[in-house]
């Protein structure tokens, strides 16, 4: 069974990647949908609940799973944040996504942490008081935060694309299981952001 699929990313540097994702997973079945939100299309100054609306019924309509693909400023993006916020919104009309992260070969290792290190040491890590300025290992933030409560899952490009159906089946299956919660409790971007500092282009 062919899941729909939201994939959520930053144009400017990873579009390869998203482009060899829908070759895979997308092209023959018709299995995603592409609209992820633009620079300039979503006003700032919206209500959270206003902008929550206009993405899950404007962009992650007849999606049931979101895919967050981490290049090196993927975790910057605050549309990146507003998708994954949206897709975990369980509402009456539209229900929450199942949630993935996959790391790029584009994405930045801390200075000597190898891949093993990064998955034996990612459960252990803890969200600091000022919970808003706090990017563990620089991914998405609500991603790790789901990660944390064991509702979304973060696999390597190598491993997701090699068991792709699997995966975004198993999400399907926790989307669907109450037991696993999600944490929507981060306060949402406002700004993109470049080191300690929010910019907004």
């Amino acid at each position: 069974m062919k899941h729909k699929v939201f994939i959520s990313y930053h144009h400017a540097n990873d579009q390869y990647y998203k482009n060899e994702f829908e070759e895979i997973y997308c092209k023959w079945m018709d299995s995603c949908v592409s609209r992820s939100v633009g620079d300039g299309e979503i006003p700032d100054y919206l209500p959270d609940e206003r902008i929550r609306e206009i993405i899950r019924d404007n962009y992650l309509k007849d999606s049931s799973i979101t895919i967050v693909l981490i290049g090196k400023d993927t975790w910057k993006r605050k549309h990146v944040d507003w998708e994954i916020y949206s897709s975990l919104y369980d509402g009456p009309k539209n229900k929450r996504n199942g949630l993935i992260g996959v790391l790029l070969p584009t994405y930045s290792w801390s200075e000597g942490m190898d891949i093993n290190e990064f998955f034996a040491n990612f459960s252990k890590l803890k969200k600091t008081e000022d919970g808003a300025d706090y990017f563990p290992y620089n991914i998405p933030p609500r991603l790790y935060d789901n990660i944390k409560t064991g509702y979304a899952k973060i696999y390597t490009w190598d491993n997701f694309v090699s068991n792709v159906d699997k995966y975004i089946h198993q999400a399907y299956l926790r989307k669907n299981n109450y037991n696993y919660k999600t944490d929507l409790s981060r306060p949402r971007f406002k700004r993109n952001r470049d080191g300690s500092r929010w910019y907004d282009t």
